[in-house]
């Protein structure tokens, strides 16, 4: 297959071609991603999560340009709310991201959520599978900046930062919305803002109590805007990364990750079966008339729709 090929030779229009067919879903895409599977695996995958507006996307663009600085291969995969006119992503990460907007060798990518919770798109994971393959060594991954939904990104990523801001408010806060228990690793943005020090306390304490009682997490203040603590928000997730490898627990999460992943598909894939096969409608028309001739109830209707979309 040439298009895979090319991604394989890193070719940005061959990658963006290929992300799009796994986002829409076509059979082309699963078979890409078969095709290029065994090339997968060597990217390191950092998460980015936190509330709107706290500068995840200036964070990225500010750590994507150290990593360049040094002859690393970054691709930025940004997931946006949906466009309620076009269904895409809205792109406004891309605005703010101008160091990897206007470097050219940083891919870029927009996802929309397309209605899926989590703070990812259905297809995100697979459209990182395929910058791995294709020779990115840092793949950041962005999530929509919901709140409390920005779990998802802790099964895609080897390693998450969680961005919070003097505005975005407290610790206690954050401890419940649950955004801290996928933290690896907390960076305090806008660290020379007033509340910056409370901030940092709470988060401390929160801490202290037990909220995440395995390890310590650790805590950095950064000025994302100005370049300030980027660098060593970058040496920080290396360490963290390195540590892990050693005791293998890197190996671990990549293992109850794609658990996870494999239940989505799977449930995707029947889903597809059962509502979008061949004699689909007319099977779930006839299971409902027999119910309601009261000759099976519900639940064995639905039963035997799930057996034949599996046979």
């Amino acid at each position: 297959m040439a298009l895979a090929d090319e991604v394989l030779r890193g070719s940005f229009h061959a990658i963006g071609k290929a992300i799009s067919l796994v986002e829409n879903g076509a059979p082309e895409g699963r078979d890409l991603l078969e095709r290029l599977h065994a090339r997968v695996g060597d990217s390191l995958r950092i998460g980015l999560t936190g509330p709107p507006g706290v500068g995840k996307s200036t964070a990225v663009d500010e750590m994507a340009a150290v990593l360049r600085a040094r002859g690393e291969k970054v691709a930025v995969v940004a997931v946006d709310p949906t466009s309620p006119f076009s269904g895409g992503a809205l792109l406004g990460d891309r605005i703010r991201m101008s160091k990897a907007a206007g470097a050219g060798d940083v891919f870029m990518r927009s996802m929309a959520t397309r209605g899926e919770s989590g703070g990812l798109a259905r297809a995100t994971q697979d459209a990182v599978d395929l910058l791995d393959a294709s020779g990115r060594t840092f793949i950041f991954i962005e999530t929509v900046g919901v709140g409390q939904s920005e779990i998802e990104v802790s099964r895609a990523a080897d390693c998450v930062i969680v961005l919070l801001s003097p505005e975005s408010g407290d610790g206690v806060q954050a401890m419940k919305s649950g955004l801290l228990e996928v933290a690896d690793i907390v960076a305090i943005n806008k660290a020379d803002r007033g509340g910056a020090d409370r901030l940092e306390h709470d988060l401390r304490t929160a801490f202290e109590l037990g909220l995440r009682p395995r390890r310590e997490i650790p805590i950095l203040a950064t000025q994302a805007n100005a370049g300030i603590g980027i660098p060593e928000l970058v040496a920080t997730v290396e360490a963290f990364v390195f540590a892990r490898k050693a005791s293998g627990a890197f190996q671990e999460r990549r293992r109850l990750g794609m658990e996870d992943r494999l239940r989505k598909i799977a449930e995707f894939l029947v889903q597809k079966d059962l509502w979008g096969g061949e004699g689909a409608p007319e099977r779930v028309k006839e299971a409902a008339e027999r119910v309601l001739r009261r000759e099976n109830s519900p639940y064995g209707c639905a039963r035997a729709l799930i057996r034949e979309a599996l046979r």
